[in-house]
């Protein structure tokens, strides 16, 4: 369980529905992000993602800490805060990343917008501490399990992923990202997590 989430919240914006097909581009309800499995083999896809609008924050502490402060933030802003006092949908997953390669102590929390939105229609941030903008199209390579949001069992998957990249031929880039899909009142065993590495 994430220390300081307000799990109610989270509960709420995240409720476990029955899934459906990545290719309608929803999970248990809610969007994802667009993207196309170019290659799978067991839990592990190599994906071919578009582009996409994204509200992120920049959190200081540790990775639980960060991402339950994050996550308020964001919710805050799709809630209303923001200075047209619009709601916007929330989507999932919820994505968290080092933002430095050498240091976990900051991180990046991020929604991801629904598709509806540009940057130019998106309800301007009340925080000065959201950034808004548009990803470029992406390649990733990508591991799905289930279980707690432990950092014990992210690392691991991620030392399972990067092998997996470097048996498979592929390049990969930057920091992990985390991708948590279901809230915590999600049984660990019904939960979608994934780790992530872009390619070059």
């Amino acid at each position: 369980m994430i220390r300081g989430l307000n799990i109610g919240l989270m509960a709420a914006l995240l409720a476990a529905a029955v899934s459906v097909g990545a290719d309608a581009q929803m999970y248990r309800g809610y969007e994802t992000p667009a993207y196309e499995v170019t290659d799978k083999k067991g839990d592990f896809e190599r994906r071919s993602y578009a582009s996409q609008v994204v509200a992120e924050v920049y959190v200081e502490g540790p990775r639980e800490d960060a991402i339950s402060r994050g996550f308020r933030v964001l919710a805050d802003y799709i809630f209303g805060g923001n200075v047209q006092d619009a709601k916007v949908a929330m989507t999932t997953p919820v994505a968290q990343q080092a933002a430095d390669d050498d240091d976990e102590g900051l991180w990046i929390v991020t929604f991801k917008m629904p598709r509806e939105y540009t940057l130019d229609t998106l309800p301007k941030p009340m925080s000065a501490a959201i950034r808004l903008r548009e990803t470029q199209p992406e390649e990733q390579v990508v591991v799905q399990f289930s279980g707690r949001w432990t950092d014990d069992l992210l690392a691991q998957k991620e030392l399972e992923l990067r092998a997996f990249a470097a048996a498979n031929g592929f390049e990969a880039e930057g920091a992990p990202r985390f991708y948590f899909y279901d809230g915590p009142f999600t049984l660990p065993w019904n939960r979608r997590n994934e780790v992530a590495l872009a390619l070059r």
